[in-house]
């Protein structure tokens, strides 16, 4: 079998790299021949290989090589609900428990939200969480205690708001592939109430409840994930969804490896 992982061209550091030749020494072990290219070099290929494990967010690419008939993992569309802060909120919307939220309105260009910001933290109160809808590792999400917090971070990007979950600073991450949990961590950070281990979290293993088990995997199936990794606060809310998280992290914390967990659930798939 022979398959191609996707990743970004202009996504560059040791961190990726290790993980991408970590994915490929799995598939390696299986018999499965893997070979990275970036989405530029996929845009132009000719080549239509068994299965594409897409680790980008490229969208537009992921649906281009669906509609070449090319089975990819996750699919466009689940990349796309898990890409978007605001649509995987809205997806999950009366499925799944989450935190309080208030998308902000669309505007063509940078405005004067003001008006919108005091109403939603009316909703919400303060502190609150402002998130940027696109984003990773923590990065573009920030705690406000007030409308001026809020507004010093508004761009032209889109975003939304959040009440503030108290959680100790920290919250469980399970990796559902197939259906199943295969592994699950616990991340705490001291000094930021972001827990991501990129913002100096530390991540110990973690056994899940019933119920964290059973939201995640309602999280995956609606959102359309073969696996992904689900950040769950206070053993009950979903605060985000990744279409392909960063698995070295688990497989540091808890020895588990799900790199052949799920390329073995692409093989049974397709």
């Amino acid at each position: 079998m022979e398959g191609i992982l996707a990743v970004n061209a202009y996504l560059k550091g040791e961190k990726f790299n290790i993980l991408h030749n970590h994915i490929v020494k799995a598939a390696e072990s299986m018999d499965i021949m893997l070979k990275i290219k970036n989405n530029q070099e996929l845009l132009f290929s000719k080549d239509k290989p068994d299965f594409v494990l897409f680790w980008d967010k490229d969208v537009n690419l992921a649906r281009h090589l669906e509609n070449r008939g090319i089975p990819v993992f996750n699919s466009s569309r689940a990349i796309e609900l898990c890409d978007d802060k605001a649509k995987t909120y809205l997806a999950l919307e009366g499925v799944v428990p989450q935190p309080k939220t208030v998308v902000a309105p669309f505007s063509f260009f940078k405005t004067d939200y003001t008006v919108f910001v005091e109403k939603a933290a009316e909703e919400l109160g303060f502190p609150l969480v402002f998130k940027e809808c696109f984003g990773s590792f923590g990065e573009q999400v920030y705690l406000c205690g007030s409308v001026n917090d809020v507004l010093s971070y508004i761009s032209d990007k889109p975003f939304l708001l959040q009440e503030y979950i108290e959680n100790g600073n920290e919250d469980v991450r399970l990796e559902i592939v197939g259906g199943k949990c295969v592994a699950a961590m616990k991340r705490t950070n001291l000094h930021d109430f972001r827990s991501n281990i990129t913002n100096g979290g530390v991540a110990t293993p973690y056994t899940p409840t019933n119920d964290e088990f059973n939201i995640a995997v309602r999280a995956c199936a609606t959102l359309g994930l073969d696996f992904g990794g689900v950040d769950i606060l206070n053993h009950s809310l979903i605060c985000e969804v990744n279409s392909n998280a960063h698995i070295i992290n688990l497989m540091n914390a808890t020895g588990i490896d799900a790199a052949p967990l799920i390329l073995q659930q692409i093989v049974e798939t397709i």
